[in-house]
């Protein structure tokens, strides 16, 4: 799942490439351990250091150390209401929304404080795009959907969208199935050509970070392996952080994963380790079906 065809490479470095905005620093290292510590590691493209963030009263998540890094997979687990979607919602901010919230600590993006009030939210969520539980594609054209983002950045000329979309699409593994049809509307899609299509539209900003909050809850097997089969080839490009209730899918695709109970961070590790040998009594009873 690791290897990424030669085309999909060159399609997603291609658009790497033609990014001119400043660039997310990262490091090349791809094996650094990861910690629920805060020490420093240069290599972390999402850095948490004690952030928690409160609806009201309400406590969403609690004191989250932790890094993530660069060109993997990152998976999020834990029982309903555990906090997985709030902190991942954390990472663009979506929980702005939200009336009455309030953070503390620190969430970091390529070294930047996120949650400086100097922070321009729409430059964060070109970089960290989001994919959601439910695809949501635009009432528009498939061409328009993928345009969207392009567009709001400034891009005018035809051959230049065309150019975005094509590639996009191809990141996406959708163009095959849909080159001849531009024109139609995305509505008219399979449930996973449009969360595919939804993809292709958070690619086309050219994002550091990819966050998925539950993609495949809501397709049927089939659909589900596509979208797992693009994981494994956007990873080597794309940093991305998933949700997921689905123990089999986060050893599947993901390279490390962390355990959230109760709005806390309880182990963050090597997803294999996490399966196969977790350290704290509640992630074992978690993985092994004895809660949740």
């Amino acid at each position: 799942m690791n290897e990424e065809p030669e085309d999909m490479q060159t399609t997603a470095e291609h658009i790497r490439k033609s990014d001119t905005r400043t660039p997310l620093a990262v490091g090349r290292s791809r094996e650094p351990a990861p910690r629920a510590q805060a020490e420093a590691c240069p290599c972390a493209v999402i850095r948490s250091d004690a952030f928690s963030l409160h609806y009201g009263s309400k406590v969403g998540v609690k004191n989250i150390t932790m890094d993530i890094f660069p060109c993997s997979v990152t998976a999020i687990i834990g029982p309903s209401g555990c906090g997985k979607s709030t902190f991942l919602r954390s990472i663009n901010r979506m929980n702005d929304l939200i009336p009455h919230v309030r953070t503390e600590g620190r969430l970091e993006v390529d070294g930047h404080h996120i949650y400086d009030k100097r922070t321009n939210l729409v430059n964060l969520r070109q970089q960290v795009g989001m994919v959601f539980q439910k695809p949501n594609p635009f009432p528009k054209s498939i061409f328009d959907n993928v345009a969207y983002g392009p567009r709001l950045q400034g891009v005018k000329r035809k051959d230049e969208l065309q150019h975005v979309v094509e590639q996009s699409l191809h990141a996406a593994a959708l163009w095959e199935e849909v080159k001849d049809d531009l024109n139609k509307s995305a509505l008219a899609l399979s449930g996973g050509q449009q969360q595919r299509l939804c993809i292709a539209r958070a690619l086309a900003t050219r994002p550091r970070v990819l966050l998925m909050d539950e993609p495949c809850s809501a397709l049927d097997p089939i659909a589900t392996a596509k979208i797992e089969d693009l994981i494994g080839q956007l990873q080597s490009t794309y940093t991305i952080v998933i949700v997921t209730h689905n123990m089999q899918q986060a050893a599947r695709v993901s390279e490390r994963a962390a355990f959230f109970c109760l709005g806390e961070l309880i182990e963050y590790d090597y997803t294999s380790r996490i399966f196969s040998n977790p350290k704290k009594r509640q992630t074992e009873d978690y993985v092994t079906g004895r809660f949740g």
